[in-house]
């Protein structure tokens, strides 16, 4: 691919595998348990709040289509699993191997290029919300909350969702210098959280509002894992699909660029 692509072989070596496999070696021997407790997240959310608070409200309507509120929210705690699971991946880790471990610094002195390390450490993370969103959908085929057979395209739509956040987020991650500058990332994170038509239908925010909404990835996210597992997907949800291609194209070129600029120029 380098031969075709002029000035690529400087950024990729073709050997983004060898990051990929220390990656996995490390977290079984250092990390695991960690990993593995960021799946309970959502799903502590869907039982309080899906489970609990779902009695109260009873059915909402998506689409048309009147669904149980623990249905209704189901699918967007799992689009937020992928989201999380790439973005504690992508920051926190990178984070630690860039100024405290210097991993990348030495990686780049091997045949190694940036875009080899950055397609690794993405698909660590990807690996990680694949995990999460994998076991949340068991957990909602469990309380039956897959409405459609459709459900099981949520698995590739996660990983596709988590590929952009992941490869937006180590891109950032690179600018930062101290532990402290990581809640910035809570700072935005929450609030799409909570105002991605997770928890509510887009409809009851005013105008303004929606149209703030609209442009959040989450939200994007949500929709589309929304559509899948409630049997109500169509061609117009694949807009939804395209914001996060464009996502990852842009991502990719970012970080790449950047690892290249710290450490080859």
């Amino acid at each position: 691919m380098s031969a075709i692509i002029p000035g690529l072989s400087s950024m990729y070596a073709g050997n983004a595998g060898s990051v990929i496999s220390r990656g996995v070696r490390a977290t079984k021997s250092t990390n695991f348990w960690i990993v593995i407790s960021g799946f309970f997240e959502p799903v502590f959310y869907l039982l309080s709040m899906g489970i609990g608070l779902g009695a109260l409200v009873g059915e909402v309507e998506s689409s048309g289509k009147l669904v149980p509120y623990a249905a209704f929210i189901a699918p967007a705690l799992l689009a937020v699993s992928g989201m999380n699971g790439a973005i504690y991946d992508s920051t926190m880790n990178v984070f630690f191997k860039l100024n405290y471990g210097k991993i990348y610094q030495t990686m780049l002195t091997t045949p190694l290029g940036p875009l080899d390390v950055a397609l690794g450490e993405i698909f660590l993370a990807l690996l990680r919300g694949g995990l999460y969103a994998t076991g949340f959908l068991g957990v909602m085929q469990l309380f039956g909350l897959n409405l459609s057979w459709t459900a099981i395209l949520a698995i590739p739509a996660v990983i596709i969702i988590a590929f952009g956040f992941a490869s937006i987020g180590m891109g950032i991650t690179s600018y930062m210098t101290r532990f402290q500058q990581l809640d910035l990332i809570q700072f935005f994170l929450l609030p799409m959280f909570l105002f991605s038509a997770t928890f509510y239908p887009l409809s009851v925010y005013p105008e303004g509002v929606q149209v703030f909404i609209q442009a959040l990835p989450l939200w994007h996210g949500v929709e589309l894992i929304r559509a899948l597992t409630l049997g109500t997907f169509s061609a117009g949800h694949l807009w939804h699909l395209l914001y996060f291609v464009v996502m990852i194209v842009v991502g990719l070129i970012f970080t790449s660029r950047r690892l290249k600029k710290l450490f080859q120029d």
